[in-house]
């Protein structure tokens, strides 16, 4: 895909991806013991939505710029919420800004970012902020070295890689299994372009394969996915979702899709546990 994430925030993949997140670190707040999150691709934490580079596009008017009026009882108020206290919509929170938001004390975020600009301004984000850590590595690189976490027994890996590269999709097959192989328990989301079928359906199958277990896969497409030099949808796919995410996940994008009059949504379980 090539690009920074600037000229991207807050449109409808960033918001579908966001919605679902908070609903997944809800999960954890249920508990009392501590968790861990780790952001292997974390970006710049906060994007001005009146840059330059989002002003070029403008793809947040069709995103967040549509879902700001929506009121606390809606399945996306959660998310939304944290967008405000951020200072939405003028300000976007990206995941790691999100995460953050809702740490208590006792729990962690580390960030991997691997640009040395974007790391910088991430640092500046969290520079007093005790419960994130930030790297400046690669992140697949970084899933040996940072996990299990030291901090908690529970936690999540989020990935959401850039997809410069044609081979992401083998590249996190891989980061799976170094997951699974470090930090058994723990909850994995990947986030996920859809262009065109075929490679989303290849991905979900060499997992299959590969032996994972008690896979969601929640999609969410603007327009139909024939057209492989477009961003036509974006899916989000979780390995062992915490109970009840199905069901919340698939109110949210039901919401999302009337109020960004998106093609359709599916939440399919593409391996039982």
């Amino acid at each position: 895909m090539n690009y920074r994430h600037a000229y991207h925030a807050g449109n409808f993949a960033d918001c579908m991806k966001h919605a679902l997140l908070v609903s997944l670190l809800g999960s954890f707040l249920r508990k009392s013991t501590p968790f861990m999150v780790l952001d292997t691709h974390a970006g710049i934490g906060r994007y001005d939505l009146h840059c330059e580079e989002a002003e070029k596009t403008q793809e947040w008017r069709n995103g967040i710029g549509l879902l700001m009026d929506e009121g606390p009882d809606s399945p996306l108020a959660p998310w939304l919420d944290l967008v405000r206290k951020a200072g939405g919509p003028d300000i976007y929170p990206g995941s790691p800004m999100l995460v953050a938001m809702m740490l208590r004390a006792e729990d962690h975020l580390v960030c991997c970012e691997k640009h040395p600009d974007d790391k910088r301004k991430l640092y500046g984000v969290f520079a007093r902020n005790p419960n994130v850590a930030v790297h400046e590595r690669d992140g697949y690189e970084a899933l040996r070295a940072l996990l299990p976490p030291a901090t908690a027994k529970r936690g999540l890996v989020l990935i959401d890689a850039p997809f410069e590269e044609p081979d992401e999709f083998g590249r996190l097959i891989m980061a799976v299994q170094t997951i699974q192989a470090r930090f058994p328990t723990g909850i994995i989301a990947i986030w996920y372009p859809i262009k065109h079928r075929t490679p989303v359906r290849a991905f979900h199958t060499a997992l299959k394969d590969a032996g994972v277990r008690d896979v969601l896969a929640a999609e969410f497409l603007m327009r139909p996915p024939v057209d492989p030099d477009r961003l036509n949808g974006s899916g989000l796919l979780v390995i062992k979702p915490p109970y009840g995410f199905a069901a919340q996940a698939d109110a949210q994008l039901k919401r999302l899709k009337t109020l960004l009059h998106a093609h359709d949504y599916s939440i399919t379980q593409i391996v039982p546990e």
